[in-house]
C-alpha cells in the first residue's frame, strides 16, 4: 500500500519528460569519462598512453563508490547550515528518494543525486591529466578520494547547496566553473607541482602521440557536453536549449580563435589547436551557458580561445609541468565564464525554467555588485583549490607507500610498462624499444627473413642487407617478453642511446 502512494505522489510531482531529459543527460555527462581519457592518451607519448586511460576509468568507480559513502551528503545536504560543507545526514544515500531535489523542485532528489555525481566523475576525470607521463596511478586513486571529500565537497556546497555561502550570497555559477573547472584546473596545476617537472629528455620535442585520438576524445566531450550545460537547467525546458546553443557557439568561436593564433606563429592549421580552443570554448560555457544571451556566447568563445591560448604560457613562467594544460584550459577557462557571467547574465534567461524567477543578472541588468561577487567567489575557489590540493598532495606523498612520482628510471620506460603491464599500442611481437633487438653490426651475418612484402620486394635491414637473404638461426631469439638473449635489457642501457622520444640518435 505505501508503494502505490509512494507511486501515486511521484507520478503527480515530476514531469515524466523533465525527469527522462535528466537522465539522458546524465548519461551524456558520464560518456564525458571515456572522452577525457582518450583526449589524454592521444595528447601522451605512446609509452605512457594506456596508463591515463586506466587512471581516468579508475578514478570513475573511486569517485562513484565516495558519492555514495558521503560525498552526495558533504556536497548537498539541506541540513548543514555552516555554509562551507554539508553534514552526513545521507551517508550511504540515506533518504535520497522522492523529494524535491536540493537544486530544483522540476525533479526528485534520487535523480539530482545521480547527476551531480556524473559531475564528480568528470572534475576527477580531468584531474588525473596532472599524473601524465609521471605520476603513479595507485597513490592518485587513494589521493581522489580524500580530494573529493576535501576539496570537491566543498566546492560544491559553496556554489550549489541551499545553505551554501556562494548560493545565498548571489554567486552565479550554472553549471561549475569553481567546483568542476577552477576545482579540476587549480588542482591540477597544484598536484603538478608536488610531482616536479618531468626530465629534460621527455620534454625534449615532445608531441602527442596519436592525434586522431586527442580530436575523437574532443567530439566525444563536446557531445557529451550538451548533457553537462542542458541537463544543468534540470528539465525540459527553454534554459536548457538556450544553454546548449550558447556552448555550441562558445566551442565553435574558441576552436577557430586557438587555431588561428596558432596559424599565426607555425603557419599551421593545427588539429590539437582547434581541439584546445573548442574545449576552452566548453569550459568557459559551463558557468555562463545558462545565464547569458547567444551574442554574449560569441564573445566569450573569442574571448576565451584568445585568453586560454596565451594562459598555456603560465606554465613556463611558474615553472611547473602542467603537461596537458589543465590551469590554461580548465581553470582560466571557467574563469572567464564567471567573470562573463558578472557582465552579460540576464535574468530573464534564467526565468525560462519558470523555477528561478528572481536572478537579477549581471551589468546589462544594471546590477553592479555582480561583478565584485564573482571576483570574490574566484578568488576564493582558486585560493582554496591550490592550498588545501597542495598540502594533501604533499601529505600522500610523505607515506612510503603511496609515493605520487615514478622513478627517474620508471619515467624513461614508461608508465605503460611500469604501472599497468599493458599497452595502448603494443608492438612486443617485433620489438618494445630499438634495442631489444637490434643485433651488433656485422656484415658478415645476415639480416632475418620478413615475409609480406606489400611491393613484391625484399626488405633490407637496418645495415642494408636483404632480409630474403637472412638465416634465422643466425641470429639470436626472442625469449618469452620479446626480448632476444644478449639484449640490453636494463633500464639504463635500454635508454642510453635514445633521445627520450623512441628515436635511436646512436646504435652502438
Amino acid at each position: 500500500m505505501m508503494n502505490i502512494q509512494l507511486f501515486t505522489r511521484y507520478s503527480e510531482q515530476f514531469d515524466r519528460g523533465d525527469v527522462s531529459f535528466i537522465i539522458v543527460c546524465g548519461a551524456l555527462v558520464f560518456f564525458m569519462v571515456p572522452g577525457v581519457g582518450f583526449l589524454y592518451s592521444g595528447l601522451s607519448r605512446r609509452k605512457s598512453a594506456l596508463s591515463l586511460i586506466w587512471a581516468v576509468a579508475a578514478s570513475n568507480a573511486v569517485v562513484i563508490f565516495q558519492w555514495y559513502f558521503w560525498g552526495y551528503s558533504l556536497a548537498f545536504s539541506s541540513t548543514a547550515t555552516n555554509g562551507f560543507i554539508g553534514n552526513l545526514k545521507h551517508f550511504g544515500m540515506q533518504d535520497v528518494l522522492d523529494e524535491p531535489s536540493p537544486g530544483s523542485p522540476l525533479i526528485p532528489e534520487l535523480l539530482y543525486s545521480f547527476y551531480q555525481m556524473e559531475f564528480a566523475c568528470v572534475t576527477v576525470a580531468i584531474l588525473m591529466g596532472a599524473i601524465a607521463e609521471r605520476g603513479r596511478v595507485f597513490p592518485a586513486l587513494v589521493f581522489c578520494f580524500i580530494w573529493m571529500t576535501i576539496v570537491y565537497c566543498p566546492l560544491a556546497c559553496w556554489a550549489w547547496a541551499v545553505n551554501g555561502w556562494g548560493f545565498k550570497w548571489g554567486v552565479l555559477d550554472y553549471a561549475g566553473g569553481g567546483p568542476v573547472e577552477i576545482g579540476s584546473g587549480i588542482s591540477g596545476l597544484a598536484y603538478s607541482w608536488v610531482l616536479g617537472r618531468r626530465s629534460e629528455k621527455e620534454l625534449l620535442n615532445f608531441r602527442p602521440h596519436n592525434v586522431s585520438l586527442v580530436g575523437l576524445g574532443t567530439f566525444i566531450l563536446w557531445f557529451g557536453w550538451l548533457g553537462f550545460n542542458g541537463g544543468s537547467a534540470f528539465g525540459a525546458n527553454l534554459r536548457a536549449v538556450l544553454a546548449i546553443w550558447n556552448s555550441m557557439i562558445a566551442a565553435a568561436f574558441g576552436g577557430m580563435v586557438w587555431c588561428f593564433l596558432d596559424y599565426r606563429v607555425e603557419k599551421k592549421l593545427s588539429m590539437v589547436g582547434f581541439c584546445s580552443g573548442t574545449i576552452a570554448g566548453l569550459v568557459a560555457a559551463t558557468p555562463a551557458s545558462g545565464y547569458i544571451p547567444l551574442w554574449a556566447a560569441v564573445i566569450m568563445g573569442i574571448v576565451v580561445g584568445a585568453v586560454a591560448n596565451y594562459a598555456t604560457k603560465l606554465k613556463f613562467f611558474l615553472r611547473i609541468d602542467d603537461a596537458l594544460d589543465l590551469a590554461a584550459e580548465h581553470a582560466i577557462g571557467g574563469i572567464v565564464g564567471l567573470l562573463f557571467n558578472a557582465f552579460f547574465a540576464d535574468g530573464k534567461l534564467v526565468a525560462l525554467d519558470n523555477v528561478n524567477t528572481s536572478t537579477q543578472g549581471g551589468w546589462i541588468r544594471h546590477n553592479w555588485k555582480q561583478l565584485y561577487i564573482q571576483f570574490a567567489y574566484v578568488c576564493a575557489t582558486v585560493a582554496y583549490s591550490f592550498v588545501v590540493t597542495a598540502i594533501l598532495a604533499k601529505l600522500v606523498n610523505s607515506i612510503p607507500f603511496l609515493s605520487l612520482r615514478s622513478t627517474p628510471e620508471e619515467e624513461a620506460l614508461g608508465m605503460d610498462d611500469v604501472q599497468i603491464g599493458e599497452f595502448a599500442t603494443d608492438y612486443v611481437e617485433v620489438r618494445r624499444d630499438y634495442t631489444d633487438w637490434t643485433p651488433a653490426y656485422d656484415k658478415d651475418i645476415p639480416a632475418p627473413a620478413v615475409a609480406g612484402d606489400r611491393h613484391g620486394h625484399p626488405e633490407t635491414s637496418a645495415y642494408g642487407h636483404h632480409l630474403s637473404h637472412a638465416s634465422h638461426s643466425q641470429l639470436p631469439h626472442a625469449n618469452g617478453n620479446g626480448i632476444k638473449p644478449g639484449a640490453l635489457t636494463s633500464i639504463e642501457e635500454k635508454t642510453e642511446h635514445t633521445n627520450g622520444h623512441g628515436v635511436v640518435e646512436e646504435v652502438p
